[in-house]
């Protein structure tokens, strides 16, 4: 059976209207044909982008022309539009005017781009700046937009950069605020450009400087490592412009960043690196500024702590340059200005020294000095006056620490107090004397007498304590030491008259402890000796790095040399002191080591040419002025009875090991025989 065909449906159109029908439409219809009169599909159509037939260059070898020539052939590749994508980009742009376009978000760019990008663009404005600064002027407000970045790498290299550009570009002269500049003054078109590449690298510099102490502050708050490498970097930043560049703006800024990282209580890297560049710039300070500003920070700090602060701190007043070059002396009150011995007694001059000057000279004469003020501030040179007042300053401020610090026994701070004075002594003026004899004397007494803890413990238990950062024999030599440095340089007779002042006291404290010096293994082992500890030592299991930090690097030795020198080489010396001296130091002879022996052996022999015909009976043993016998451990200098004795241990010294001790011996006794 045949399958029959289906029937072809055929589409029926709708019937068509009549004419008046046809002819009013509906009111969508209306308001369609009324908006696509108003379409402008050309111009759309022309604003739409093109697409750019791509040309590319072929590979081929060059040719030679029929002329000679040798030309590369270029074939340029069109892409060829097919119907479809006609007829599809019309559909597109059909489809388009009716919907929204679309922006797509740039892709994020990986960190390590960002560090190279940054790196790229650091290096070519710091090339910029280096060139001609004043050219690229707003070279500091754009590293300063990178160097504000959120990535703790890119801010770090950011703030390389800064440092390395600006002391580069800094001058050799302070700049003065935008305030103070007069801008009515009519000034050249090279003055003006200087004055707005001046503004411009004062306003970057301070950015930079806040930006540093803001880096500094950020670490202490935050724990995170980002934040301690960021600060360790700012903290390398500033140090090393505070020593490049002293004399420029903002050096308390600068110095204020170091001083609020001395004041914390953590001991790091960071801390140390702040020591060094304090110590470095009064070590390297030329017209006393810089060291004032620290000074003053400093003490202002330790004030506000209740000098609760790390003993190293307290011993950058050893480091200052100019308190070893100031002839002045002072104290906590008041400076004594050096007298002039050209000048009358009334300090005026006389009429015959007076030159003769008109009113025009007068007048010709102050311009010309104001004129030659401004050349030497232009070019930070500092007066004498000004560096003269600039270390009287500072002599009184550290002073102002050292008496506060005495006075409120602070036990951590004493030994470094002790150092300074002992240093600074000569710099003292004689009303303060008395007082400070007073307040040393409390202190040897507090630490102390060797003798009656002799007489409980005995020596060896003694020299066995653990140690710790004040070691008494040392703070005990260090009082004599600054007592007797009080009077050097001066009128020793008129100011014991004057002020009397009886030393009687610090003679025989260190009598007494001869022998507790001589006994002391570290006697000839300064701060930064190189030594290896005591294994069986009780206090090496405790060991501080920072316990002994002593920065004057005098050992006990000499500074023990030292007060006896002032005690035995004056000619007014009564001869029983001098041979009670003489007597106990044969006998610590016999203990010292080798060179701290040589040295009391050569001070002996400076004494025995001034007191030799004094003393020249403790040589003889037929000759002998006192009766009973000699005692060593007798409290009293003049009761020891130095004359009952003689001094045996010299026959024991010829014996010595060391050739030099041997012939120090011998020299002493042939001066003796020409006594005799």
């Amino acid at each position: 059976m045949a399958v029959a065909r289906p029937l072809k449906r055929r589409k029926l159109s709708p019937p068509e209207l009549p004419l008046e029908e046809s002819s009013a439409g509906s009111p969508a219809r209306d308001d369609y044909l009324s908006r696509a009169a108003a379409w402008n599909l050309e111009q759309q159509y022309e604003q739409r982008p093109r697409k750019q037939k791509k040309v590319t260059e072929s590979t081929r070898l060059p040719i030679k022309t029929a002329d000679g020539l040798v030309e590369r052939l270029v074939i340029e590749e069109h892409e060829e539009e097919s119907v479809g994508s006609i007829l599809g980009s019309s559909d597109e742009y059909e489809s388009d005017i009716g919907e929204p376009v679309h922006e797509q978000k740039p892709a994020e760019v990986p960190i390590r781009q960002q560090i190279l990008d940054a790196k790229e663009e650091l290096a070519r404005i710091g090339t910029l700046l280096t060139e001609d600064p004043e050219e690229h002027a707003s070279g500091f407000r754009k590293l300063a937009e990178i160097a504000a970045s959120t990535n703790p790498t890119i801010r770090r290299l950011g703030l390389a950069t800064q440092l390395a550009v600006y002391k580069d570009v800094i001058p050799g002269y302070r700049i003065r605020p935008h305030e103070e500049v007069n801008k009515d003054e009519k000034v050249s078109k090279d003055v003006r450009r200087l004055r707005l590449f001046e503004q411009a690298l004062v306003s970057g510099y301070q950015n930079y400087v806040k930006e540093l102490a803001k880096n500094v502050k950020a670490s202490g708050e935050s724990t995170s490592e980002a934040a301690t490498s960021v600060s360790t970097v700012a903290i390398s930043c500033a140090s090393t412009l505070l020593l490049a560049v002293p004399h420029f703006n903002f050096r308390s800024e600068l110095i204020k960043i170091l001083v609020d990282k001395l004041s914390s209580r953590n001991r790091d890297a960071e801390f140390s690196k702040c020591l060094d560049t304090l110590q470095k710039l009064f070590r390297d300070d030329e017209d006393g500024n810089p060291s004032l500003d620290g000074v003053s920070q400093l003490t202002k700090m330790m004030k506000a702590r209740d000098y609760r602060v790390d003993e190293n701190i307290l011993n950058t007043f050893l480091h200052l340059r100019l308190l070893s070059e100031l002839s002045s002396r002072g104290s906590q009150n008041r400076i004594d200005k050096p007298t002039d011995p050209s000048a009358s007694s009334k300090g005026v001059k006389s009429k015959s020294k007076k030159e003769f000057r008109t009113k025009k000279l007068r007048k010709i004469l102050k311009e010309r000095k104001a004129v030659e003020k401004e050349f030497s501030e232009a070019d930070a040179i500092v007066s004498h006056e000004e560096r003269d007042r600039l270390q009287s300053e500072t002599l009184k401020q550290v002073f102002i620490a050292y008496f506060r610090i005495l006075k409120a026994r602070v036990p951590s701070l004493t030994g470094a107090v002790l150092e300074g004075l002992a240093k600074y002594a000569h710099l003292i003026n004689q009303d303060f004397f008395g007082d400070l004899l007073e307040a040393l004397k409390d202190l040897i007494s507090s630490s102390g007498d060797l003798l009656g803890e002799e007489a409980e413990e005995g020596v060896g238990e003694i020299l066995q304590k653990p140690s710790s950062s004040q070691d008494p024999l040392r703070s005990s030599l260090l009082c004599t030491t600054t007592a007797f440095a009080l009077l050097e340089g001066q009128d020793v007779a008129r100011s014991a008259s004057a002020l009397s002042l009886d030393l009687t006291f610090f003679t025989t404290h260190l009598y007494k402890s001869l022998h507790s010096y001589a006994l002391n293994p570290d006697i000839e082992f300064s701060a930064k000796s190189m030594r290896l500890p005591d294994p069986y030592s009780a206090s090496n299991a405790q060991l501080n790095p920072t316990a002994d930090n002593r920065v004057n690097l005098k050992t006990p030795s000499a500074l023990l040399l030292r007060v006896l020198s002032s005690i035995l080489l004056p000619r007014s010396v009564p001869p029983l002191r001098v041979a009670a001296f003489v007597k106990q130091l044969y006998i610590c002879s016999l203990h010292l080591p080798e060179k701290s022996a040589q040295a009391v052996l050569g001070l002996l022999h400076q004494a025995m040419k001034v007191h030799g015909r004094k003393v020249a009976g403790l040589w003889n043993t037929e000759e002998r002025k006192g009766d009973g016998v000699f005692d060593a451990l007798r409290g009293d200098v003049e009761g020891s009875n130095p004359f009952a004795g003689t001094v045996w241990e010299g026959e024991l010294l010829r014996c010595h090991y060391v050739p030099a001790v041997r012939e120090g011996v011998e020299g002493i006794e042939r001066l003796i025989m020409d006594f005799q």
